[in-house]
């Protein structure tokens, strides 16, 4: 691991990621989480303060970077329930078949390489009738945007840790044996070509 992947990208990650309009983001969705929780990358721990804690009975935080983990200790502290880190990629879930109630992604599906793999470690893990809820940047509907989005994004995965900025996120988890059953899609503010958003639920297909 480089000095920039060890000591620069997990606080630009975290900064990014931490900014109000994506807090806000979180806020839609991480209350919706119950049960035993899988949050997939869980970064620097960013959505403990939004998990409602009368709803959540564990949470499996899957980080697979070690500095990012070494991150998130302070807002882990301060998790009113039990949360267990499990230090590999979303392309090795290390629970039982049907172990999880809600998995949850919040701006991770755009940095995992074999996202195929991923989702299908997802929907292995689920329970049926559960529930994967998702916040993501992705592909932006406007075909002049899309074209800058291509542009830039293999200078951008280099600088921002592998992520892609034009991943079709509900196609990729439709892909992936999902059905989803709500959908909110927009920009955010900020550079049009990073910030379409897409937020939603999704079901086992």
């Amino acid at each position: 691991m480089s000095f920039y992947e060890e000591h620069c990208l997990p606080h630009l990650i975290h900064c990014a990621c931490g900014q109000k309009i994506i807090q806000r983001q979180r806020a839609e969705i991480v209350p919706v989480a119950e049960g035993r929780v899988l949050e997939v990358g869980m970064g620097s721990a960013l959505n403990i303060p939004f998990y409602d804690p009368d709803r959540v009975e564990l949470v499996w935080g899957l980080e697979p970077s070690p500095a990012m983990r070494r991150k998130a200790h302070k807002n882990l502290r301060q998790a009113p329930f039990e949360v267990q880190l499990l230090d590999l990629p979303g392309e090795e879930i290390p629970l039982d078949d049907h172990s999880v109630d809600t998995i949850l992604l919040t701006y991770t599906l755009c940095t995992i390489p074999d996202w195929r793999v991923a989702m299908q470690q997802m929907r292995r893990v689920l329970r049926p009738g559960g529930k994967l809820l998702f916040c993501e940047h992705g592909a932006a509907p406007d075909a002049r945007i899309r074209k800058w989005q291509n542009r830039v994004n293999p200078l951008w995965k280099k600088v921002a840790g592998g992520c892609n900025l034009n991943r079709p996120i509900p196609e990729l988890i439709e892909t992936g044996g999902f059905s989803i059953q709500s959908l909110d899609s927009g920009y955010l503010p900020g550079p049009k070509f990073a910030a379409f958003n897409y937020r939603g639920i999704a079901k086992p297909a």
